[in-house]
Order: structure tokens, then sequence, then C-alpha cells
């Protein structure tokens, strides 16, 4: 039987407003949210994992969403598909660069809470938690999955925007009660720009996010854009305790080389998952970075959710050979 790999987010339908967008006058519309991640999760599992989805779909998209889950292989249980009376997520993304961009959202799905949310997690050996609204688990749900017994890593990434706004995109924000996020997961990701909110301070060159570990995760991770990603774990971050004094391991993995421009959009969101896939494969570290950066470099060549799973798959002889190649 295969093991599973729930991901927990939030379908979207994006609106993508690249620099390039700008100058041509007309956008992308694709799949984006959670899409990235399931996508990259499935093409880039190892064959005896299987994905199951856990999201709340508003009703005017839940069928596009199977369609959408139907153009994948790997893809398990869809119990954690789940229609609500509520317009879906729509989300407006306007690049000011090549890497940052503002975010408008309509509508918006509810959040999880844990009565309903528990029976869902049944079965499943590992559990990804990548925050796209912000409010797929409040901080009491969030605790709730201690009681989860599987490795449970978590992209912080929407934690740091504020709430909807009419007037504008949403604002960053230092994420309350962060140290109280930081205990309920075994793993975390950020990008260096909300590293620096969680920390009120940059990420040197020289300096890694150990930091974080004292909060209660086992690994943290941060990824850089063009530079890469630095970590620091503790050996078996994938165990839910330490045993006794550790040493934590540190460093930086460079980026797979990628040609100029591209669409960074949902680049983190494949790149998480396709670092979850490997860690609960058995993957070293570092290797698993190493791949998941070669499945970033791979999705900026392709634009939007749509399709990203052929993507991926066409060019698996570049990121697997990432991993054996670090």
């Amino acid at each position: 039987m295969p093991r599973r790999l729930g991901i927990i987010g939030t379908f979207v339908w994006d609106t993508i407003w690249t620099l390039e967008d700008q100058a041509a006058g007309r956008p992308l519309e694709s799949w984006g949210g959670v899409s990235f991640s399931v996508a990259s999760a499935a093409a880039t599992r190892a064959d005896d994992w299987e994905i199951v989805p856990i999201a709340h779909v508003g009703s005017d998209l839940v069928d596009p969403v199977h369609a959408y889950l139907d153009t994948m292989e790997g893809i398990g249980s869809r119990a954690g598909i789940v229609p609500v009376d509520h317009p879906n997520n729509r989300v407006e993304l306007v690049y000011t660069d090549q890497a940052r961009r503002g975010e408008t959202m309509r509508g918006g799905v509810p959040g999880w809470r844990w009565p309903e949310l528990a029976p869902l997690l049944e079965g499943v050996d590992a559990l990804y938690v990548n925050f796209l609204s912000g409010w797929e688990l409040d901080l009491a749900t969030a605790k709730m999955l201690r009681r989860f017994p599987g490795f449970v890593y978590c992209d912080l990434h929407s934690l740091f925007l504020g709430p909807p706004r009419a007037d504008g995109p949403r604002l960053p924000r230092i994420l309350p009660r962060w140290g109280e996020w930081l205990r309920c997961f075994h793993a975390v990701q950020m990008n260096e720009d909300e590293y620096e909110l969680l920390v009120a301070e940059p990420l040197a060159p020289e300096t890694y996010p150990e930091y974080i570990l004292g909060f209660g995760a086992r690994a943290a991770f941060v990824t850089q854009g063009e530079r890469g990603a630095s970590f620091a774990a503790r050996p078996r971050p994938l165990e839910p305790r330490g045993r006794g004094n550790e040493t934590v391991e540190r460093g930086s993995v460079p980026a797979h080389p990628v040609a100029p421009g591209g669409d960074p959009t949902g680049a983190g969101d494949a790149w998480g998952a396709a670092l979850v896939g490997g860690l609960v494969s058995g993957v070293e570290v570092r290797r698993a970075i190493a791949r998941a950066n070669a499945v970033a470099a791979v999705k900026m060549r392709h634009r939007g959710g749509s399709g990203l799973y052929e993507h991926l798959r066409d060019h698996r002889h570049e990121w697997e050979g990432a991993a054996r190649d670090d």
C-alpha cells in the first residue's frame, strides 16, 4: 500500500501580471495557489507515495478542481476536496520587479477547524501545510496538529500578509504570536523577506536560520531566489523530538542554473513540495534542497499552475540529476 502525503492549501484562480504582461497589456489566467504544490508533489513523488489534497473549494470551482486533478497521476483520495458555499479565492498578482509582487484577493473559502480536519488526516503519513490565503488553519487548529503522528512541514508564506483590502494589495505584516506558530511544525519554510519580518533583520550571506530552531521546529528553510536556499536542521529532522544535545547542520545550497526572466509565480510552492517529497523518501537534506532548487528552476520556464505537472514530468531528467550531482 502506498504511503500518503497530505497537502493542506487553497486552490486559487490567478490573474498574473509580470513586467512583460504589463508591457503587453494582457495578463495570464491560470490555476494558482495549492495547484503548484500538488502538481510538483505528484510529478516528483517516489513511486511508493501518493498525494492527498485537502482543501475547501468554492462551489463555483469544484468541478474544475476535480478536472485539474484528473490530469495527474499519483493523486490518492479526494475526500479532502470539500465544497463550501462561498466564492472561491481569485487572486490578482502584479509584479513590481522580477521576483516581488502585490496580491489582491476576491472571494475566499473558510479555513479548517480541527473536528472537520482530523478525520481527513486518518491514513495520511506526512503532511505539508501551505498557507496561501493565510487562514487555512487558525493557531488553535495548527496546535492540534501536534496530535498528528507523522512529519508536518509548513510553508508559512501568507501568514505574513495582512487581510484582503478593497483599495489595494495585501500588506506584509509581522506574524502575531509567531513563536507559537513555529512550535506547531517539524519543519518550516519561508522566503528571505518573510524571514526578515520574522526575526527583524535580513538573512546575511554568512548566516543561517538556526535561530528559528530555538522555537521548536527541527528544520528551517529560507528560499533566496537566484541565490538558492539556506537551511538549518537538527539530525533526523523528520522525528518529533530530539535526543539530548544535537549538532545542528547549517548551510546554503546554490540555485540551479536558470535562464533570465521566467515566471516565478508558484516557484516557492513547487520548491516546497519537491523538498518535502525528497525528505519523506529518505533523501539527505542538502540533496533534497538541490533537487527542489532544480524543480523551481524548471518551473520558472512554465507559466501558471495549469499544465505544470506535465511540464515537470517532461523535464524529469533535470531535477532528478540535480540530487545526484550535488
